[in-house]
C-alpha cells in the first residue's frame, strides 16, 4: 500500500523546518511536468515562477491575472508532495486591505509560503514607498495569521531589479518587512559576497533568500558559507528550457537545419519517469 500523501499541514511545517538551519536549493518549476520532475531528483522544497509561468501562457512577466496565478498555485500544489512557495509579486493589489485579500485566497490554495514584493509595476515610481510597502506586508502578515499562521511570509526588497541598487535602502526595507512581520528576507539582484553578508548579517537571526538566477561558479556550499539559508533560482531553469526551444526552433526557421535536436533530452527516459512517477494523481 502507498504512503498516504502529506497533509497541508505536514508540508507547511516540513517547509518551516528547512528554514531553521542548513541552507537548501528552492528550485522554480513554471509547469506539473517540471515540478514532478524537480520532486523526483530529491528537492525537498519547491517555488513558483511568475515569470516562467507566464511565458508558458503566452505572456510577459507580471501580465497575469490573479484568477490565472492563482488557478497555477492551486495546479502545482496538487501535483507534488512537496511544499510550494508562492511566488506572489505584489499581491495583486495596490492597497493593504487588497493585499490581504489576496493573500487569504493564495493560503487557500495549500502552498507553505508566499512572497510579497515592494514593486508597483510603474516604471515611473517602480517602488512602494517604505511605509506603504510595511503597512502592505502588515495586512499580509495578519492574513496569514487568520488563516492559521502557519504559511511562511517572505518579504522582497526590489530595489536592484527596478535600477535602483542601493545596497543600504535595500537593508533598511528588509530591517523593516522582518519588523512587520516576514518569516524570511529576500533581495533579489544582490550577487557580491559583501552585500549578501551584509543583508544576512542586517536581518539575522530571520531567514534569507538569495536568487541565483544566472550562470555562476558558487556552489551551494559557498553560499551556505554566507548564511544564506535559502536559494531559489526564478525564472532560470525555464528561460534554460525556452534556450534550447529557440535555439532548435530559429535553426530550422533561419537555416533549414535539424542539428540543435542533438541537445534534447530522450523521449524514452522522459516516458519512463512519468509512467513511473510517485507522484502522479490516480
Amino acid at each position: 500500500m502507498a504512503d498516504a500523501s502529506p497533509s497541508i499541514a505536514d508540508k507547511r511545517r516540513s517547509f518551516r523546518a528547512l528554514h531553521e538551519s542548513g541552507c537548501f536549493v528552492i528550485p522554480n518549476p513554471w509547469d506539473v511536468g517540471s515540478a514532478r520532475y524537480l520532486q523526483g531528483l530529491g528537492f525537498k522544497a519547491l517555488a513558483t515562477t511568475s515569470s516562467g509561468h507566464a511565458w508558458s501562457q503566452g505572456h510577459h512577466d507580471g501580465g497575469q491575472s490573479r484568477d490565472a496565478v492563482l488557478a497555477h498555485l492551486r495546479e502545482i500544489v496538487a501535483a507534488t508532495d512537496l511544499p510550494v512557495n508562492a511566488d506572489f509579486e505584489n499581491g495583486f493589489a495596490a492597497d493593504a486591505a487588497g493585499v490581504a485579500e489576496s493573500v487569504r485566497l493564495a493560503v487557500e490554495t495549500g502552498i507553505a509560503g508566499l512572497s510579497i514584493e515592494d514593486s508597483t509595476g510603474d516604471a515611473a515610481h517602480p517602488l512602494f514607498e517604505i511605509d506603504v510597502a510595511v503597512e502592505r506586508l502588515r495586512a499580509a502578515r495578519s492574513a496569514v495569521d487568520a488563516a492559521g499562521g502557519d504559511t511562511l511570509l517572505v518579504g522582497r526588497a526590489e530595489c536592484f531589479l527596478v535600477g535602483r541598487p542601493d545596497l543600504d535602502e535595500t537593508i533598511t526595507r528588509l530591517e523593516a518587512y522582518a519588523h512587520a512581520g516576514a518569516d524570511c528576507l529576500y533581495a533579489p539582484g544582490v550577487r557580491t559576497r559583501e552585500q549578501i553578508a551584509a543583508v544576512v548579517a542586517a536581518v539575522a537571526p530571520k531567514p534569507v533568500n538569495l536568487l541565483i538566477g544566472m550562470a555562476s561558479p558558487w556552489t551551494v556550499q559557498d553560499i551556505a558559507a554566507l548564511g544564506v539559508r535559502r536559494i531559489s533560482v526564478g525564472g532560470a531553469l525555464a528561460r534554460s528550457a525556452w534556450g534550447g526551444f529557440i535555439k532548435a526552433a530559429k535553426a530550422i526557421a533561419e537555416q533549414g537545419r535539424f542539428d540543435a535536436f542533438a541537445d534534447a533530452a530522450s523521449g524514452n527516459e522522459l516516458n519512463t519517469f512519468f509512467r513511473d512517477d510517485p507522484a502522479k494523481r490516480g
